[in-house]
């Protein structure tokens, strides 16, 4: 009985220009990601076994596999894991569920999203003299994970903060009408409902952690050292550490003579540690979103 008209019909044909437009600039972000992964892949395929990843760099790191500094580059991100997610969520939910809005207030959230856009070597240096030289913890895991903390902060209390603002507000004031304190609101209510953003930022601050060479070779990552193979704790916390990012680096600008697939193999295991905790961290995510009730 409908009968399309022209208004209709060109609306439509705009409707289909702009989903063409969109899907090419998403195909034009995708596809070089996809050319570089299968290309990093197929060049260290001849290379890539489970020796590979357990075995340490033999023959001045011409041969050989990467254990030691896959290790190193667990213990470092693991690490500044576990001390920048608290202090970043808590510093989140004092800026946004404590505090009222005022010139000082301003001044903190300039002063993190700044802080977000510090060169990575201006936390190398902070990380040396604070946490190597002032702090007196040398040149070591503790010191570069520390570093690695601080830089990834920011990113932690930037993403929390508008995860909790995401909140709607009538569910605070539900709460507080029965009686709740604002402590059993934010941890009865708000952060159930906000978990999904929080990991977001979690995830960004594990992909930077570990793909950062500067602050780590500055505070605690040297050129090579031996551990014993397959051994999870053959680092300590005031000792050095060898890390993927800088292994990857040395291989590739400072030793003669490596084969060809050790660094894509180095890459190829570096970029599947990131998207292994990524991967990780979203399936936790989706699973908490799926528990949200709005």
């Amino acid at each position: 009985m409908f009968q399309a008209t022209r208004f209709s019909r060109r609306k439509r044909r705009y409707e289909l220009l702009a989903r063409a437009v969109l899907f090419l600039m998403t195909l034009l972000i995708v596809a070089p990601l996809v050319l570089i992964v299968g290309y990093l892949v197929y060049q260290a395929w001849p290379i890539l076994s489970l020796d590979f990843l357990l075995t340490n760099p033999r023959n001045g790191m011409r041969a050989g596999g990467i254990w030691s500094p896959l290790l190193g580059t667990i213990y470092l991100v693991v690490i500044s894991l576990l001390v920048a997610t608290p202090i970043g969520v808590l510093a989140a939910i004092f800026l946004n569920e404590y505090t009222r809005e005022n010139w000082l207030t301003r001044v903190i959230n300039m002063a993190v999203l700044n802080l977000a856009g510090v060169p990575s070597i201006v936390h190398a240096l902070f990380g040396l003299g604070a946490f190597v030289l002032f702090a007196g913890l040398g040149k070591s895991v503790l010191a570069a994970s520390l570093t690695l903390a601080v830089m990834t902060l920011p990113v932690i209390i930037a993403s929390t903060k508008e995860a909790l603002a995401a909140v709607p507000v009538p569910f605070r004031e539900a709460c507080w009408n029965v009686g709740a304190t604002r402590w059993q609101t934010i941890w009865h209510v708000v952060l159930p409902n906000s978990v999904g953003g929080i990991l977001t930022g979690v995830i960004l601050q594990v992909s930077r952690a570990a793909g950062e060479t500067a602050p780590i070779m500055f505070t605690g990552v040297v050129f090579y050292k031996a551990i014993k193979e397959g051994d999870p704790f053959a680092y300590s916390l005031f000792g050095q550490c060898m890390a993927l990012s800088m292994h990857l680096f040395t291989i590739s600008t400072q030793v003669p003579g490596v084969p060809k697939a050790l660094p894509y193999g180095t890459a190829v295991v570096l970029l599947g540690v990131v998207l292994a905790v990524n991967a990780l961290a979203i399936l936790v995510r989706l699973r908490l979103r799926s528990r949200r009730k709005w």
